[in-house]
């Protein structure tokens, strides 16, 4: 797992554009599993555009402490191989 946020936002960085598997906590012990692509980061934040077939939503963010604290999980999609984020 990454150290810092500064790692995380490094490592989202030359991510962006990548198709992906994002899974949250959704509360209450629910599991959220959404699939679209890293669209754009920010000093504080990152925002992934959802897949509209699958998704009522068009974009979603997310902070990099929830990356850090586990409370989201984005795996990306490259030629059938899942590459994590956050681990070593």
């Amino acid at each position: 797992m990454a150290k810092t946020l500064v790692e995380i936002k490094r490592g989202l960085d030359c991510q962006i554009g990548k198709r992906l598997k994002l899974t949250a906590n959704g509360g209450r012990r629910k599991t959220v599993e959404r699939y679209g692509t890293l669209a754009e980061t920010y000093p504080a934040v990152f925002i992934v555009a959802l897949d509209q077939e699958e998704n009522a939503f068009e974009r979603v963010s997310y902070s990099y402490a929830d990356i850090l604290t586990e409370t989201v999980e984005l795996n990306f999609i490259e030629d059938r191989s899942v590459v994590a984020v956050g681990e070593q």
